[in-house]
C-alpha cells in the first residue's frame, strides 16, 4: 500500500515522501484521509518553525484537522467498520492524570497532539489511530465538513468557557475559521450583538455574511476606539482573542467591559507577550 506525506523541511518548503503504513494494533483503525484542513498553527510551523515552546526540529508532517474512510480495523473496536466515514480527535490523553479523570483531558500534560513538535500530523494518505478517538460522521456529510468539526468545537469550547448568555454582546478578533466558527457558536447562544475585527476584506465580507452586527478591518479603523463608541464606552461582555497577535492581545483589555470576561485562543509564534494586567484589574 502506498502512503505518500507531505513533509516541512525547514520553513517555507515542503516535499512529498513515501512513508510505511504502521501495523494495525487490535485497537486501532487505518483511515484514508481525503481531507484535511490547514490550521493556523499549521502556518505558523510553516513560516516561523515554531509556536511558543513548540519548535519544529527536522522534518515534520503538518495537519490535525481531518475527515476519510475506515479500510482496516483492528480485531477488538466494535464501535466502528470498514466504509465508515469518520473525523479524528487530533489529541489522545492519558486518561489516568486528575484532568483526564475531571474530563477535562484538553489539559493533559501527556496529550499527544497531532502536528504538535515532536508528534507529526495527518497530512499524508493513511494513517493508523486509535478506535476511541475517532469518530463516524454521516454519509450525508463532506469530508471538509468533517475535518471542520475540530475547528467548530474550539469555537464551541470557547464561547463555552465564556458562560456566553443571552443578552451579552462580543468581540472576537480574529475572522479566519476559529473567528468563524466561534461566530456561529455565539449566535446559536442567542448572541445578536457581535463585532469581529480582522486586516482582509474578504475574510470580513463572510463574517457579515454570516451574521457579524459590525465589522472592523483594523488597517483602516482603530479597534478600540469603534468598541467604545459602539457601546457607548462601556466594552463589550465577551472578548474573543484568536490571532495570537500581541497587537490584538493587548487591545483585549482596552475593549472589554468592567466584570466582562477575555478568552485568549489564538497561538502566535512568540512565547512572550506583553499585557496591561493592571487595566484587567481595573475591570474586574
Amino acid at each position: 500500500m502506498k502512503n505518500r506525506a507531505v513533509y516541512m523541511q525547514g520553513t517555507n518548503n515542503m516535499v512529498f515522501k513515501d512513508v510505511a503504513v504502521p501495523e494495525l494494533s487490535s485497537k486501532d483503525v487505518l483511515i484514508k484521509i481525503d481531507t484535511v484542513g490547514i490550521c493556523g498553527s499549521d502556518v505558523h510551523y510553516y513560516q516561523h518553525g515554531k509556536i511558543g515552546d513548540f519548535v519544529v526540529n527536522g522534518d515534520f508532517i503538518l495537519g490535525h484537522e481531518c475527515a476519510g474512510v475506515i479500510v482496516d480495523i483492528g480485531k477488538k473496536v466494535q464501535n466502528l467498520s470498514i466504509g465508515d466515514k469518520v473525523a479524528v480527535e487530533p489529541g489522545v490523553p492519558c486518561g489516568k492524570c486528575e484532568f483526564c479523570l475531571q474530563g477535562k483531558y484538553n489539559l493533559c500534560s501527556d496529550l499527544v497532539f497531532m502536528a504538535t513538535p515532536p508528534d507529526n500530523g495527518c497530512l499524508m494518505d493513511y494513517i493508523i489511530y486509535p478506535a476511541q478517538w475517532v469518530f463516524k460522521i454521516p454519509d450525508k456529510m463532506s469530508f471538509a465538513e468533517g475535518a471542520l468539526i475540530e475547528p467548530l468545537a474550539v469555537g464551541m469550547h470557547a464561547v463555552a468557557q465564556a458562560q456566553a448568555d443571552i443578552g451579552k454582546s462580543a468581540l472576537i478578533f480574529g475572522a479566519g475559521c476559529i473567528g468563524l466558527v466561534t461566530l456561529l457558536t455565539l449566535k446559536s447562544r442567542g448572541i445578536t450583538n457581535i463585532y469581529i475585527v480582522d486586516m482582509i476584506d474578504s475574510r470580513l465580507d463572510k463574517a457579515k455574511e454570516l451574521g457579524a452586527t459590525e465589522t472592523i478591518n483594523v488597517k483602516n479603523e482603530n479597534v478600540t476606539t469603534i468598541i467604545n463608541k459602539l457601546t457607548d464606552d462601556k466594552g463589550v461582555d465577551m472578548v474573543f482573542e484568536m490571532t495570537g497577535s500581541p497587537q490584538a492581545i493587548s487591545q483585549t483589555v482596552k475593549t472589554v467591559k468592567k466584570g466582562g470576561t477575555i478568552i485568549c485562543v489564538g497561538l502566535g509564534s512568540e512565547k512572550d507577550i506583553s499585557f496591561d494586567l493592571g487595566g484587567l484589574i481595573q475591570h474586574i
